[in-house]
């Protein structure tokens, strides 16, 4: 038996599927593209959860909003280019909440900390504490690596599958 791996995009995808013998209600099943393609930009969409972490894909699409979180997160660049921009933030911008990540009110006050231009395949640290800010030319998507929190955002009754 042999298999063949597909990497899709935006512009081509099938919408991924299982065969299980077991209750489907157990799983969350999902395509990437296909939740991207159907969100505004910038908004963190849940494909997975297991107990308090998150992945969550995101359709970048001009710049976002300045974020931070109290914990690292992951992006990885499933298909375009996006180019994130990183802050050191000041002890009043600082992240006083739990989990995921927020949007801070205005620019960030601390000190600029580089850029990283990412294409499908990169994966980029979203560093503790530290603001960043997304930004793409053409549309594009990433998944973050994060644990749900106040920007994260649940539609698990239009992305799961259940016969």
């Amino acid at each position: 038996m042999s298999f063949k791996t597909k990497v899709g995009s935006l512009n081509s995808y099938e919408k991924g599927s299982i065969d299980l013998n077991d209750d489907l209600r157990h799983y969350a099943f999902s395509n990437i593209f296909e939740v991207a393609n159907a969100a505004k930009p910038y908004e963190r969409v849940m494909v997975a959860s297991n107990l308090e972490y998150a992945a969550e894909v995101v359709r970048a699409e001009g710049t976002s909003a300045w974020y931070t979180a109290p914990h690292d997160e992951f992006a990885i660049v499933m298909d375009g280019e996006i180019e994130f921009t990183f802050f050191q933030l000041g002890d009043d911008q600082k992240p006083t909440h739990q989990a995921g990540a927020i949007k801070i009110n205005g620019e960030p006050k601390g000190k600029r900390m580089g850029k990283v231009r990412a294409r499908r395949g990169h994966e980029v640290l979203l560093p503790k504490g530290a603001a960043y800010q997304l930004s793409a030319i053409k549309p594009s998507v990433c998944l973050i690596q994060t644990s749900a929190g106040p920007e994260s955002v649940e539609r698990w009754s239009k992305i799961c599958v259940l016969d």
